[in-house]
């Protein structure tokens, strides 16, 4: 009987021992909970805070051959940058609410005239910087190429840039003024093309003067941008070279818009770089966000072996009220592997859209509330720090060095779960300052949208003939 007990006994250690194993154990700064799903990120406090020189990530982009670099507009890889201490972020968060209103605003009101007249002007508000928050590219434009530093947008159909002469004025750039007259590729759109029309039809309103094709686009604080509807060589890579590319080349330019060049849209129509690449690239491109302001990332066009191959696809939904910007169908949210008590029909109500331009998440009040209770709940033996604009859960990690952060899974459409990356998971103001990267819409029924942080480190991957988005994690550093 002794010997049975024992051997029972060892049984049953060995079962406790591998049962323990299986739920909770170490690998690579995760913790492992049930069913393999991660329950928090062990990471160093600095880790989380930006670096004041550029360290390029070693993963931008591999073999591909149609990337291209993307750098943080605020970030030290940027050459927009002017002084030592860029993060405003007062201007970035009052910015960013700027554009979520307005992206809202539009999504509510069913009028097509609205629409097709407002689906090109992003929000600006006087005094705050166009996209802030935002990414950016380094293409060439012209023969001889002459190299631009553009803001990248999902949610903008027009690509645009500063052109000499300017007619009415130019604002400050970081690169000299793109100069027409000096490219042998460059031509005018006639205004009886069609190439003019789809202008017409995305930006609306007459876009004419005499036979000219002229794009205009007014932005909420009076900045525009105004010019020829023109074709040029664009250079994505010194192999890939895009003949005969549309664009506006602004001659009266005004407003603030933080040096960059101008802008490279990516949305869905007629007249954006997915659309007149479509037989190249087969409107399949893919782009990956820092953890850092201080580190790098890449865009790429059409699919390469380079791409990894753990990307999971959720499809893409119709958003009718925005057209211009990808739809998605978020269906739950996890805190540390388990999934919250969310409605399913929370999510649905109003509609979502991932958008490269906006910086922090908006989520239905009923989700955020459910996120911000599991999240302090498991940030307890941490000392809270105070709320900072939007954001009303913070934390103060002046005093530590490592951290023990919760996991947060978003769940999509065909079940694909997406765990974010630390870096996706906090706003950081200071290491006193350590704050939940996500904000509540004003009700339940306001169209959500997936923001840049919650993207980062991310291969994100728009197959848009496929109707389908990917991610695929760690993507770029």
């Amino acid at each position: 009987m002794e010997g049975s007990f024992f051997c029972v006994f060892k049984r049953v250690l060995l079962f406790l021992s591998l049962h323990v194993l299986m739920t909770c154990f170490m690998h690579q700064g995760y913790t492992y909970g049930v069913e393999g799903k991660i329950a928090s990120h062990t990471v160093s406090v600095s880790s989380l805070l930006p670096s004041p020189s550029c360290s390029p990530s070693t993963t931008k982009g591999g073999n591909r051959k149609s990337t291209m670099e993307v750098i943080h507009k605020h970030g030290p890889c940027s050459q927009l940058v002017q002084d030592h201490n860029p993060l405003n972020h007062t201007k970035i968060l009052l910015q960013d609410e700027s554009r979520v209103k307005w992206i809202q605003s539009q999504s509510s009101n069913s009028s097509d005239s609205l629409k097709a007249s407002a689906v090109a002007r992003l929000p600006a508000k006087s005094g705050i910087t166009i996209g802030t928050g935002n990414y950016l590219v380094t293409v060439g434009l012209g023969t001889p190429k002459k190299d631009l530093t553009l803001i990248f947008d999902t949610g903008s159909p027009l690509t645009w840039t500063q052109c000499k002469p300017c007619v009415g004025s130019c604002y400050s750039q970081s690169d000299p003024i793109f100069n027409p007259s000096q490219s042998s590729s460059y031509a005018n759109v006639s205004c009886g093309s069609k190439s003019c029309s789809q202008l017409t039809s995305v930006l609306g309103g007459s876009q004419c003067s005499g036979s000219t094709c002229l794009f205009s686009i007014r932005y909420g604080d009076n900045s525009s941008s105004i010019g020829f509807f023109a074709t040029e060589k664009l250079t994505i890579s010194p192999t890939e070279l895009i003949d005969n590319f549309k664009f506006g080349c602004g001659e009266n330019n005004q407003g603030l818009f933080g040096r960059a060049a101008g802008l490279i849209g990516l949305s869905d129509n007629n007249i954006s770089i997915v659309e007149q690449t479509a037989a190249k690239y087969g409107k399949y491109f893919s782009y990956c966000l820092p953890s850092s302001t201080s580190s790098t990332g890449h865009l790429t066009f059409g699919k390469d072996s380079g791409a990894p191959s753990s990307v999971s696809f959720t499809p893409l939904s119709m958003v009718p009220q925005s057209s211009q910007f990808y739809g998605i169908s978020i269906v739950g949210i996890s805190v540390e592997g388990n999934p919250l008590s969310i409605p399913s029909t929370v999510f649905s109500s109003g509609g979502a859209i991932i958008d490269s331009g906006t910086v922090i998440t908006r989520l239905p009040p009923t989700a955020y509330s459910a996120l911000r209770t599991a999240f302090r709940k498991a940030m307890a033996n941490y000392t809270t720090g105070p709320a900072v604009s939007l954001f009303d859960t913070c934390y103060d990690f002046s005093k530590e060095s490592i951290v023990v952060i919760p996991s947060i899974t978003f769940s999509f459409a065909e079940g694909v779960d997406i765990d974010l990356d630390p870096s996706g998971i906090f706003y950081v103001e200071r290491a006193s300052q350590v704050c939940l990267a996500f904000a509540a819409n004003g009700a339940d029924s306001d169209l959500v949208i997936y923001g840049n942080v919650q993207q980062k480190t991310f291969e994100v991957v728009y197959d848009v003939a496929g109707r389908k988005l990917g991610f695929g994690p760690n993507g770029c550093s």
